[in-house]
């Protein structure tokens, strides 16, 4: 997508203020599938909170990196909370493209055109791996992310548990729900990585812009 795709999305959840969670209405068949060019929020399972990211950097203490922090963030009513599917890095993903299972993506935030990334830095509360928002003018492979799916799925769909695996260092995007922020960015839990699956590495996509996948097109 664009920079004016993305800023005309953008808009439309402004104007909007949010848009109305996938598990309480009924998913058109058309756009059951999560798509390269969808604009999601991605929901930790275990605690409902929404992958997050704002302004606001980590301290360079305690071994944490400086960059653009990522949380998870309480309520589902946040415009900070969008991220758009891309393809790997230095890899094009049509727009309507299928999301398969066991394949590499990156998530593009959308309020700060950054991308979802991890290295090997401290996170500031858990001392686990950090996960921040890098630039996305300044990508790099540490912005790619492997989705395993949960269940028997060939693709990714909305509403199903999916785990995202750090390519380059093997490690799960996770929320402890016991490691919470105070100010300036109080009641947001850390997100981190970690090297071992379990519930708390669980996701879900739910509300967003989809598109119908590009193989339905007629």
């Amino acid at each position: 997508m664009t920079r004016s795709g993305i800023a005309l999305a953008s808009a439309i959840l402004l104007v909007l203020g949010m848009v109305a969670p996938s598990h309480q209405i009924e998913i058109d068949p058309e756009f059951l599938k999560v798509t390269c060019g969808s604009l999601i929020k991605l929901t930790h399972v275990p605690t409902n909170a929404k992958l997050h990211s704002h302004k606001i950097t980590y301290g360079a203490g305690s071994g944490s990196s400086g960059q653009q922090s990522v949380t998870g963030f309480p309520s589902r009513d946040d415009n900070n909370s969008y991220w758009l599917v891309e393809g790997p890095h230095d890899t094009q993903c049509e727009r309507g493209q299928p999301v398969q299972c066991g394949s590499t993506i990156r998530l593009m935030h959308a309020g700060t055109d950054t991308r979802l990334h991890s290295h090997l830095h401290r996170s500031p509360l858990s001392g686990n791996q950090e996960v921040s928002a890098y630039p996305m003018d300044a990508g790099n492979p540490g912005d790619n992310w492997k989705l395993v799916c949960v269940g028997n799925e060939q693709q990714w769909l909305r509403e199903t548990r999916v785990q995202l695996v750090h390519s380059e260092t093997g490690q799960y995007l996770q929320i402890s729900p016991s490691h919470m922020y105070s100010n300036p960015i109080p009641g947001q839990f850390e997100v981190s990585a970690i090297q071992r699956k379990g519930p708390n590495t669980e996701w879900s996509a739910q509300e967003g812009i989809y598109f119908p996948a590009s193989e339905q097109k007629k």
